[in-house]
This record gives structure tokens, sequence and C-alpha cells, in this order.
């Protein structure tokens, strides 16, 4: 099998190590590294993870690194090709996404520099929360052009909506297909008009109360998952969607995926990081698709694209 380029995840909570695993075993990058501010941390995943590679035959090396907040550390992610960005605090049960703001704010940006002084031609994958903020921030950040700085929420949003319906339905998940875009949280835009079962029109098989109670869980699949949890967040779900988003850089494969990504222009909506289907390649961003939607689902992802400019512009100051 023939592996190219650097994948560099950055913090090894449950989400982070869980997407360096998956990473590591697509075995198409050379080397994953994953970082953590807690010494040893990931070095000692890594090494956990390089004595799985036998059992299950992948020969991507990771490597383990500890950083600090004032850069030491990051040259051992120089030159990635990818960097998936998972550092900040998760919500606790009761906690909203925008909780998070000001702590992982600080976070987020002082990791961003350190990957643009590192690796300035690195794609970023944003999955701090609050997503949207965060994946602006990044860019302000690391003063990248924006087709270099995504985020991960429309994958995660997409698959949670499709996996409630498949259930609802009693229906193979292969068998459904969904589609979420606008921010991640409270204005997520759902779009029905995009979604089957079978071929079928999901609104020919649902009632309208039905598909609204299934939207409504999704918006807050991931404040289920902390709550049933009670310590900790999802990262399963979440850890997929950005290895598949790194995967689909790595490849250059132009696969279209919703993603958070810059909008300017396309659907009426001027200068936003908002969630849209994107054609994704070694460029990160090679092309924002404007889906046909209904006059509606235009209008919502409008709104949607109002709030989150709203929060975006505070988070140059932070």
């Amino acid at each position: 099998m023939s592996r190219s380029g650097k994948v560099t995840v950055v913090g090894a909570g449950f989400y982070g190590s869980t997407t360096a695993l998956r990473l590591a075993e697509y075995d198409i990058f050379n080397t994953v590294v994953l970082t953590d501010i807690l010494e040893g941390k990931s070095e000692g995943l890594a090494l956990d993870m390089n004595q799985s590679r036998a059992i299950e035959g992948f020969e991507t090396k990771i490597v383990g690194a500890t950083t600090t907040a004032e850069g030491a550390g990051y040259e051992a992610t120089a030159n990635s090709d990818v960097v998936v960005i998972t550092a900040g605090l998760p919500r606790k049960p009761g906690m909203s996404r925008m909780d998070l703001i000001g702590v992982n704010a600080g976070i987020v940006r002082g990791v961003a520099e350190n990957i643009a002084k590192h690796s300035p031609k690195a794609v970023i994958i944003v999955v701090s929360n609050p997503l949207d903020e965060m994946t602006a921030l990044t860019q302000l950040a690391t003063n990248f052009p924006h087709n270099q700085v995504m985020g991960q929420a429309g994958m995660l949003d997409t698959a949670r909506f499709t996996n409630f319906v498949a259930e609802k339905l009693a229906v193979p998940v292969g068998s459904v297909k969904t589609l979420t875009l606008g921010s991640h949280g409270e204005t997520m835009v759902p779009v029905p008009s995009h979604c089957t079962v079978n071929g079928k029109p999901l609104t020919s098989l649902l009632s309208e109360a039905d598909i609204a109670d299934l939207v409504e869980r999704t918006r807050n699949g991931g404040a289920e998952v902390v709550a049933l949890l009670k310590t900790g967040s999802a990262y399963y779900a979440p850890s997929a969607a950005a290895a598949r988003m790194a995967k689909a850089v790595i490849e250059d494969s132009g696969e279209i995926m919703p993603v958070c990504a810059w909008v300017d222009g396309q659907y009426g909506i001027q200068g936003v990081y908002l969630g849209v289907e994107a054609k994704i390649g070694r460029s990160g961003i090679k092309e924002v698709v404007e889906t046909k939607l209904t006059a509606s689902e235009v209008d919502a992802l409008k709104v949607a694209a109002e709030a989150v400019r709203a929060k975006q512009s505070d988070v140059k100051d932070l």
C-alpha cells in the first residue's frame, strides 16, 4: 500500500486519541503525530497504538509529543499536511457549546499560532467547541487562506440524523441519506428536500412532527451523550467524521462533504464560516457546493449565518 504525508492531532483526550488511531488504521499516512500538554500522555498512547500495528496490520507510525502553551514540542508536528485540532475542554452536563467559548478560545488560538509556525501549508480541521467560532478563530490566528481551514460539524450532525432516521424506520443505515447544514448547534439547518430512504423522500415515510422530533434530537445529539456519560463528551462518531475529512484531504478525493467552510457569496451569504457542502482535497476546501435548496431551507441557512456571524465577530478579541 502506498502511504504519504503527515497528519497531526492536537489533544490526546478521548476524541484526539481515537481520531489518531482511526487515521493510523487507514494506513494511508506515513506518520500520525499525537500531541498533548500532559507530559507523557501522548507518548504513552502512541506506544500503545504502535504495538497494535502487528495485530491490525497497518504500518503507519504514531508519534507522541508533549507540547506547552509557549510552543515547546511543536517541532514534532513540523511540515504536517493535515492538522486536526481537538484541544480544549469538553462539555459537562447542562453546558452548551457556547459556554466553552472563553476558555477554549485561548487554547485554540495558542495551538493555531504554533501550527502556523511549524506547518504553514497544512490544512486544518477544527473540532474544538464552539465549533463555528473556533474555526473562525483558527483562521484569524493562523492567517491562512480560508480554504485551508475548515470545521467538522455537518459530517457529525448528518451522521446522527441518519442514525436516528434508520432507527425510527427500522431500516439499514446505508439505505438512509440525510443532510444538515448551518451551525453546529441551535441554528442547525436540516435539509428534508435531500433526505431519502431507499431513494424515497423522507417526507413520504414520516410525518412532519416525527421529522421535527428527529431534527431536535440531532440538534441536541452531543448534549444527550454528555448527559448520559456524566463526565466527558462524545468521541466515537465525532472522531470518525474528523478522520474521514482528513482522509479526503490527503487523498485529494474531491469528495463532497457537509463541513464548516468559508462562505462568500453562495446562497446570497457573505463572509462567514458556516455549515455547507464542500468539495474536499489537498488544498482543503476546493469548492463550496451550492446545493439546490428550497426557499425555506435557504431562509433558515441565512438565519443560521447571521447567528454565527455575530459570535464569530467576537472571537477576534479572545
